[in-house]
């Protein structure tokens, strides 16, 4: 199956189509070739199985819950994000939280069923958000498990037959622009199954390695796939040696905190020269002289917005809390893109 986009990796830098990214590009003498510039929109596939909890999610509109509409629209925006300079999109197969943070999940957002199976329309909806990235030329982060989600599978076992349907799915369809996050967050408290904690989670990792191996048409000739940790949180070493990536969550961190997570990931024994890429974070100060998206260039690590209303916040502000607005007119969104384009040289225009 053709496709437009391929993401690579070559030492520490991405590739997309052959070319590093933004290529030759510097600002205030930082070099942002070869970073991978994203965004947290996970929700972009949201749906939520549970009778007691979908009403939360209504369009004010229309009185009712949408996801194929929640879908098409972030969908429609892709094309804004991409002329700002965003040339990532976390996306997940069970979401996020749409309230932010928080230990109680009640609601039933995933792809998966219990034994590990795929839902045919969350794959639909999916398939469109990548279909469309690999027409623009960006790369999606493709979350398989979310800690708030993964309960609803039945053991570990179900957690593997999980990852090698979805990553079959992945392969089945081309994607070539696709990357791998296997979980989001391993070494949260209240995940549920052992096999996605940090001790253990390398060997989905390398599950996904191997099962694409030979199946991508792309210089690794697999998918590239790696896990998140919680904010701050430095990957364990089992996790460096397995991931083709890293990736880090600067969440509730300060832009010195960013500079010491980042040189700390670097120097774990399995470090190998990897990307290392933020792509979860929630700190803003955008207009500031440093804040954890600048800091993060500063490491020659890549940044990633991550947004949801807090109180105050109206209906247009996050992209994380359901229902979402997906168009960028509220401050912290128009903020960070407008910093974005100044930083990858994007006009923001068509």
């Amino acid at each position: 199956m053709s496709r437009k986009t391929t993401v690579s990796i070559e030492r520490d830098m991405f590739y997309i189509n052959g070319r590093p990214t933004y290529p030759g590009r510097y600002w205030k003498g930082l070099k942002i070739e070869g970073l991978l510039m994203n965004s947290r929109m996970v929700q972009a596939t949201f749906d939520d199985k549970n009778p007691d909890t979908r009403h939360q999610w209504a369009y004010s509109d229309t009185g009712v819950w949408d996801p194929d509409r929640n879908a098409r629209e972030f969908v429609e925006q892709l094309p804004v994000y991409r002329r700002h300079g965003l040339l990532a999109a976390t996306v997940n197969f069970q979401g996020g939280n749409p309230r932010g943070y928080g230990k109680d999940h009640p609601w039933i957002n995933t792809a998966f069923e219990p034994d590990g199976s795929l839902d045919a329309a969350y794959l639909a909806r999916m398939e469109k958000i990548i279909e469309r990235a690999d027409e623009l030329g960006m790369a999606v982060i493709l979350g398989y498990y979310y800690f708030g989600q993964d309960k609803r599978l039945t053991d570990d076992e179900a957690i593997q037959r999980g990852a090698i349907n979805a990553t079959d799915w992945v392969c089945r369809k081309g994607f070539t622009n696709v990357l791998i996050e296997t979980n989001n967050e391993a070494n949260v408290g209240y995940a549920q199954h052992p096999i996605l904690k940090p001790q253990r989670v390398d060997e989905i990792i390398r599950l996904v390695q191997q099962r694409s191996t030979g199946k991508l048409s792309t210089p690794a000739g697999r998918l590239l796939a790696s896990t998140s940790l919680g904010g701050g949180h430095v990957p364990e070493d089992n996790i460096v040696a397995a991931a083709d990536f890293l990736l880090v969550h600067g969440n509730s961190q300060t832009p010195d905190k960013i500079h010491r997570l980042v040189r700390k990931s670097r120097q774990q024994p399995g470090y190998r020269g990897q990307p290392v890429v933020n792509n979860e974070d929630d700190h803003f100060d955008f207009d500031q002289d440093t804040c954890n998206f600048i800091a993060s260039l500063e490491e020659y690590c890549s940044w990633g917005y991550f947004d949801y209303r807090v109180e105050g916040d109206g209906p247009s502000d996050g992209y994380q809390s359901v229902p979402v607005d997906w168009t960028i007119n509220a401050p912290r969104k128009k903020a960070f893109f407008e910093l974005l384009a100044k930083v990858t040289g994007s006009d923001g225009r068509a």
